[in-house]
């Protein structure tokens, strides 16, 4: 496909999926995950020609810019669409499919224990909305979406959605999965677990304190 083609896909991609779109005009000049897209194809292309500082330098600018960081090396497909965008994240070895929709803050990343492919794989028709973080090598499948605020670690297969800390499947294929009642969404808490180890260590001390003072007495 040309470049001019790709460019007009990932304008008309907006009034696809953004009602508050007008015109041709006010995406190109007012769109900033428009301008984050534009400049990955440039800097991507830069990437693969080995100008790699020169590569780093645009991707840095045009976070600048926008709010979008996007590194240079990932691949994107056709009509990526990313929704405001402020805080978005792709990681180096990210691949995105064509139709893929992102909204703000979502991280696509590593978990810092992988070595080369360490970064997602997010298949056409994908939906990660705000906040959510994917992070690891792995592949979100066609169709997926991705819950607000959830943070995914595994897997998603395709037409699934997921929510969640860890992100679970709660519909696959149009059905609700029967384990989604028991998600366990809560987050540690440290409070809670001191208070907990402290009345576990004051038992254990009372219980010493009484088979002294038993020992005690039967000594005298």
């Amino acid at each position: 496909m040309s470049l001019f083609r790709t460019l007009l896909n990932d304008i008309d991609v907006v009034f696809d999926q953004d009602p508050a779109a007008r015109n041709r005009f006010e995406v190109i000049f007012t769109y900033s995950g428009v301008h984050a897209v534009w400049g990955h194809r440039i800097s991507h292309a830069l990437w693969k020609r080995g100008c790699f500082f020169l590569a780093r330098l645009l991707s840095q600018f045009i976070r600048f810019l926008t709010g979008i960081e996007i590194h240079p090396g990932a691949k994107i497909g056709e009509r990526l669409f990313i929704d405001h965008g402020m805080g978005v994240v792709i990681g180096e070895t990210c691949e995105i499919g064509d139709n893929v929709t992102i909204f703000q803050g979502v991280t696509l990343g590593g978990t810092g224990k992988e070595k080369g492919k360490r970064h997602p794989t997010v298949k056409d028709g994908a939906l990660i909305a705000t906040g959510a973080k994917v992070l690891g090598s792995f592949t979100i499948g066609e169709h997926a979406r991705i819950g607000a605020g959830s943070v995914v670690l595994n897997e998603v297969p395709p037409y699934s959605t997921v929510v969640g800390i860890p992100g679970k499947v709660v519909v696959r294929n149009g059905k609700k999965v029967a384990s989604a009642h028991s998600l366990d969404h809560s987050l540690p808490d440290p409070i809670a677990d001191s208070i907990t180890a402290m009345e576990t260590e004051i038992a254990r001390l009372k219980n010493e304190c009484e088979r002294l003072a038993e020992k005690s007495g039967t000594a005298d």
